[in-house]
């Protein structure tokens, strides 16, 4: 059973292994704000020791998995959002990028800006039909480049990056950037059918594998956000 907090992610106890983290802000597109980001660093750092989780999926609730950072903290005055908008970033990005154990982005609907980043940044991702992909703020600001490369290649990750055109569910998995496209409605059933049969390993393994996967990043540990 899912059990609110008392911040901006959902999470469920670990069953069989697994662990669903969903943003939980349907009602901003589940924007990535600084409160959620943090919330998510912090619970992806006490589930990287919990013994019994082995698989994290992350999903969004309602129609969109994230339409990326609260731009809305980008334009406030307010000294310590400020101060906090580039370290959370960092620290997020991070997190994800690096947890020990494999990662499942259930992407239900569009995944824009660093919402795009953050199911690339997960091991493998499933889709719903209704699920798209895009960078919008190329048009104002820096874009995560590295991780995207890193799964698609250098031609198609440019071509994404600086047109910041908007691909569909069918043209994600062409492009190999989803494993599977699912309808809407059994997204988070095939996702966890998945994440079980990946649980289905001792830790230990899923551990040393994870530790070759990271090993092969071409990103060194903690660069920063604007550097990716």
């Amino acid at each position: 059973m899912i059990r609110p907090m008392a911040g901006q992610v959902r999470r469920d106890d670990p069953r069989d292994g697994v662990v669903v983290l969903t943003l939980d802000r349907p009602e901003r597109r589940n924007a990535l704000s600084i409160a959620l980001r943090d919330e998510v660093s912090v619970l992806l750092d006490t589930l990287a020791v919990d013994e019994a989780v082995k698989v994290v999926v992350i999903t969004g609730a309602g129609e969109v998995f994230s339409a990326g950072f609260d731009l809305a903290e980008f334009a406030s005055d307010d000294p310590g959002v400020r101060a906090g908008l580039w370290p959370s970033s960092d620290r997020f990005h991070d997190a994800v990028m690096r947890f020990p154990l494999p990662t499942i982005a259930a992407v239900n609907g569009p995944a824009l800006g660093g919402g795009f980043d953050l199911a690339v940044l997960c091991d493998v991702r499933i889709a719903a039909r209704s699920a798209a992909f895009a960078h919008p703020e190329h048009a104002f600001g820096d874009v995560v480049y590295a991780p995207l490369h890193d799964l698609v290649g250098g031609a198609v990750a440019r071509d994404l990056c600086f047109t910041g055109r908007r691909i569909d569910a069918d043209e994600a998995l062409r492009l190999g950037l989803v494993r599977e496209i699912v309808p809407d409605g059994e997204l988070l059933p095939v996702a966890l059918e998945l994440a079980r049969d990946i649980a289905a390993a001792p830790r230990e393994v899923l551990v040393r594998t994870k530790a070759k996967v990271l090993a092969r990043l071409d990103v060194a540990d903690g660069t920063p956000t604007l550097d990716l």
